[in-house]
């Protein structure tokens, strides 16, 4: 049960209190060490009354409905469309980062819409949402908001989709996902160096969080990596990445190679090239990954779902539109009866690319 210190601020349980008066988030590998008032790097859990608190609770930047695509999740629900919200805030400091303006905002006014967990389920199950998507910024900071939402959604039959890095400690992670359906997880190198130079954490605890999730839940998972020129695009890293997954999640987990624009404080970068996809995406299939895709560009051939087994195109895809679907009702190949990975209704939604913005009350 939460328990509120007020409208918008819950008492949390993943704390304890140092030698020296200090109170140590446990929440994520960051172990954040608060003095009182004190807020930790993702700005919105603080140190009040010598307890940690959420200070950004029912509160969010905004609600839409989106193609399931967009998360991206390809084989979860293909066509559908997701309930999708963040708070503000976020537990890494990515220099790239794409939705800056949400996970790096300092000012609670980027809070301007309310909405309690119940009121979110019943908006999603109202507009014929499959599912709630905790997203645009990572839901590892939200998560008492994320998890109250979810069982909300769970108790009128809405999946919870969970779009994180990934970057969580492993008691908050297993209660967590317990709430979960799906996952995308942004797996942003396979470096030590990128994770803390350019990231600011470290890539152990994510794999950690990888394993967990194909190993020890029923959660469906999928990996998002941006490419970015000439810090995370080698060759050489891109083999150790994709032979890793294929190693410790199997074949099976699909992965999305994005493209990367400028933006927040990495300006001198030029945009991702589409060879530079491509690239990841072939080493990928060398390497055992059955369904690997490109992302923020227009490729359909790239973008496109193939049986594993006879090679023949199952869901074909240009960016969030679907268009041909050979899957039979159980979600296997109509040409050879192989199994496609994923969670599959028997016929796909017709949602398509748009985007709607919801209002909340």
């Amino acid at each position: 049960m939460t328990e509120f210190v007020s409208n918008d601020t819950v008492k949390t349980r993943y704390w304890h209190t140092l030698d020296d008066g200090r109170v140590q988030c446990d929440l994520c590998p960051r172990f954040c060490k608060l003095h009182k008032d004190q807020r930790g790097l993702c700005f919105v859990r603080q140190n009040l009354d010598d307890q940690i608190v959420m200070t950004s609770y029912g509160r969010s930047s905004g609600f839409a409905i989106d193609p399931i695509e967009k998360k991206p999740l390809n084989h979860f629900l293909p066509g559908t469309s997701v309930f999708s919200f963040g708070t503000a805030g976020c537990n890494l400091a990515c220099n790239f980062c794409q939705n800056w303006d949400i996970s790096k905002s300092r000012e609670m006014d980027t809070l301007m819409s309310k909405a309690s967990p119940d009121a979110i389920a019943q908006a999603a199950h109202d507009h014929g949402c499959d599912s709630v998507a905790y997203t645009y910024n990572d839901p590892v900071v939200f998560h008492e908001y994320a998890i109250d939402t979810a069982q909300a959604c769970r108790s009128l039959g809405i999946k919870s989709v969970s779009v994180s890095a990934g970057y969580v400690c492993a008691q908050p992670r297993a209660e967590f996902y317990q709430w979960m359906d799906a996952a995308n997880i942004d797996l942003k190198a396979f470096t030590e160096h990128f994770y803390y130079k350019i990231v600011g954490g470290h890539l152990e605890p994510v794999l950690e969080t990888l394993k967990y999730i194909k190993h020890e839940t029923s959660v469906w998972l999928e990996l998002t990596t941006l490419i970015i020129p000439d810090e995370n695009d080698s060759e050489a890293e891109l083999e150790a990445m994709t032979q890793w997954v294929v190693e410790n999640l199997g074949p099976d987990v699909p992965m999305h190679f994005t493209a990367f624009h400028p933006d927040w404080k990495m300006r001198d970068k030029p945009p991702t090239p589409l060879s530079s996809l491509l690239q990841a995406r072939n080493i990928a299939i060398k390497n055992g990954v059955r369904y690997a895709y490109v992302g923020n560009v227009h490729d359909k051939s790239a973008d496109s779902t193939y049986c594993h087994k006879c090679k023949k195109l199952l869901i074909g895809r240009d960016w969030y539109e679907l268009s041909e679907w050979n899957l039979d009702a159980s979600g296997n190949c109509r040409f050879c009866g192989e199994r496609c990975a994923g969670v599959f209704k028997p016929k796909p939604g017709n949602w398509g690319a748009k985007r709607q913005a919801v209002i909340m009350g």
